[in-house]
């Protein structure tokens, strides 16, 4: 696929349209997001993202078009999964209702232009060399092995390295001050609890950005589509998160549905090296059996959800894919 530097400025200038347009309506009135509004703004984005895999579809192929609709169906359940790390976040740190839109929206481009620079990593890495499938394979199988493992734990984000740093390096306010990311306390400047919300939120994304690219890279080598899949995903994970949080901790096994597509995607990542290599020896999972592969344990992991749920309406998901999760005992003192 032939990506000419204009097509990259055209989709670029788009995407920053689109977080100019959130923006405009999150600071136009502070407030709390109501169902039909949250609605309305993640159909709109699963709309451009659909639009864009059919131009895709039409101007270079099926095989191009179904490459992008699999790596955004990838992308946007593993930010399902970032929304529990939100939940968590913003309760930990008690942010009020009408600033969740605006952490949530910086939390976006943050994540944006962190995923840019593992994008551009990735590809020249993948580029250079061809073992890199295998390296990203193992990033894949050893991820999903360990979300596997601590699918009923949750991390502990407001107690993370770069939280600590922080906390130890600065004055920090007990109090938020509203939109300010600034404050003062007996004179001295402080950081309010707002900016090292924003803080945790982007550290606790370049995690999520080493597995979650790779993946990406699993199911399409094109750059511009890995980079449109991960923009489209996470533009609209502002306004998934108002429409999915009262059901969110029902998927109690999404965990163990995305531990069993990281593994598959790592072991798609291995053979196609061995396809490159011993191409008569090793087999190549084509693009859209992957993509009937991730849609069926999706199905798979809301309808076994749902079952549970219903069974047993006492179980909860549970986010497990950080490396600090949150002991029961200190969730009780906390």
């Amino acid at each position: 696929m032939d990506v000419t530097l204009g097509l990259w400025a055209v989709t670029i200038l788009g995407i920053i349209g689109l977080i100019v347009l959130d923006f405009v309506t999150v600071s136009h009135k502070p407030h709390e997001v109501q169902f039909k509004e949250a609605l309305f703004w993640s159909i709109f984005y699963i709309s451009i993202a659909i639009a864009f895999g059919i131009a895709m579809w039409v101007w270079q192929g099926s095989d191009m078009g179904t490459q992008f609709f699999a790596a955004y169906l990838v992308e946007k359940s593993l930010s399902v999964d970032n929304l529990f790390v939100f939940i968590i976040i913003l309760a930990q740190f008690a942010v009020p209702i009408e600033l969740h839109q605006r952490v949530l929206l910086i939390g976006v481009i943050l994540a944006l232009i962190l995923r840019a620079i593992f994008i551009a990593v990735g590809a020249a890495a993948l580029a250079a060399f061809s073992f890199t499938f295998v390296l990203f394979g193992a990033i894949l199988i050893w991820t999903g092995i360990q979300l596997a493992r601590h699918r009923n734990e949750d991390p502990e984000p407001k107690d993370n390295a770069v939280v600590r740093v922080v906390r130890k390096k600065f004055l920090v306010s007990d109090h938020y001050d509203g939109t300010k990311l600034f404050t003062r306390i007996d004179g001295r400047k402080a950081i309010t609890p707002l900016l090292l919300v924003m803080i945790a939120i982007g550290s606790t994304d370049v995690l999520f950005a080493l597995d979650s690219i790779p993946a990406t890279f699993g199911v399409t080598q094109e750059p511009y589509l890995v980079f449109a899949a991960n923009a489209f995903a996470l533009l609209g994970l502002r306004a998934l998160y108002f429409l999915l949080k009262g059901l969110l901790d029902k998927l109690v096994y999404l965990s163990l549905g995305l531990a069993v597509i990281l593994v598959f995607i790592g072991i798609k990542l291995v053979l196609t090296w061995g396809h490159e290599t011993w191409p008569e020896t090793v087999p190549k999972i084509p693009t859209n059996i992957s993509l009937a592969f991730i849609g069926l344990v999706l199905a798979v992991v809301a309808v076994g959800s749902w079952l549970k749920v219903r069974k047993d309406p006492t179980a909860v998901a549970h986010a497990g894919r950080l490396t600090e999760p949150r002991h029961d005992e200190e969730s009780a003192e906390g």
